[in-house]
């Protein structure tokens, strides 16, 4: 049974981290490439959750700066920028958190969402079917209707304005965004803060995704997305796949085989100090 040190994991998840300051990025270009690299990583860090973030990869592994002109916050400028660019795909998607996807694998992201065929109807199947709230409906009816709206806007002609249905404006945008129904694709100065995303509907702003992720199967989606986590991570189980994309365990189970026998992945391994059995990608196991 394979033995690997935390020394080595550590090591390992220093550099597909770029979390040392050797490694760290200093322009939006490395940025991008970051993102390109890793596959998807989170804009912050997320407690309980290992991954990639892009803060870490400029401001290395601290928390997340309360100071508006800490150096870290580069990051914050560099997000908005590029929302509904070519660069990346930014919205809350993971564990319905900020996450950026790189365009090589968002087909696969895509590919394992409820979005089957037009863009304009599927919505309503799964409003029937009771997996999709009246506020979500209500958002995503008021973009297909009138097109791109910035948060503002959308909560007045959705009628949701009033301060006490803020939690289930917040709830049904980012249940959207999951599901690849919405994305931010830039920023307006609305609002008292003078600032606020402004959404639209996804298949509409990035019209070739849809068709580009209908060719890929679920079994090869998930393939692919686990194999990109386990070449950032280095080492984790299956119970983490399972925690990040939600997956129903006998899909992550098929996943994890695939790999083990493409010799990627080395299962059965044993991580210094940590119980159970752990999956390491071939690299740091020395494959």
């Amino acid at each position: 049974m394979p033995f690997i040190s935390t020394d080595q994991i550590r090591a390992y998840q220093a550099r597909t981290f770029r979390s040392t300051s050797n490694l760290r990025l200093r322009s939006r270009d490395e940025a991008i490439q970051f993102v390109q690299e890793r596959g998807f990583v989170y804009f912050w860090p997320i407690t309980g959750i290992t991954l990639p973030s892009l803060w870490a990869a400029v401001a290395g592994d601290r928390p997340v700066a309360d100071a508006h002109d800490d150096p870290g916050h580069v990051t914050w400028g560099w997000k908005d920028a590029l929302l509904g660019s070519s660069a990346w795909y930014y919205a809350k998607i993971l564990r319905k958190k900020a996450t950026m996807v790189s365009f090589s694998l968002l087909p696969c992201f895509y590919a394992l969402s409820e979005n089957y065929g037009a863009y304009e109807e599927d919505y309503l199947t799964q409003y029937e079917q009771g997996r999709l709230t009246s506020e979500a409906k209500a958002i995503y009816e008021a973009l297909l209707d009138k097109g791109r709206l910035d948060t503002v806007e959308l909560r007045r002609v959705t009628h949701m304005s009033s301060p006490g249905s803020e939690g289930r404006f917040i709830r049904a945008l980012t249940d959207l965004q999951a599901d690849f129904k919405v994305l931010p694709v830039g920023v307006t100065q609305s609002g008292a803060w003078h600032y606020a995303f402004a959404y639209d509907i996804v298949a509409r702003h990035y019209p070739e995704l849809p068709e580009e992720s209908h060719q890929i199967r679920e079994n090869e989606a998930r393939f692919n997305l686990a194999k990109a986590y386990l070449r950032s991570l280095g080492a984790a189980q299956t119970r983490d796949l399972i925690k990040l994309f939600g997956w129903r365990p006998a899909d992550a189970d098929y996943a994890v085989n695939a790999l083990v026998n493409s010799d990627l992945l080395v299962s059965g391994c044993q991580i210094e100090s940590q119980p159970g059995e752990w999956l390491v990608f071939a690299e740091l196991a020395g494959r």
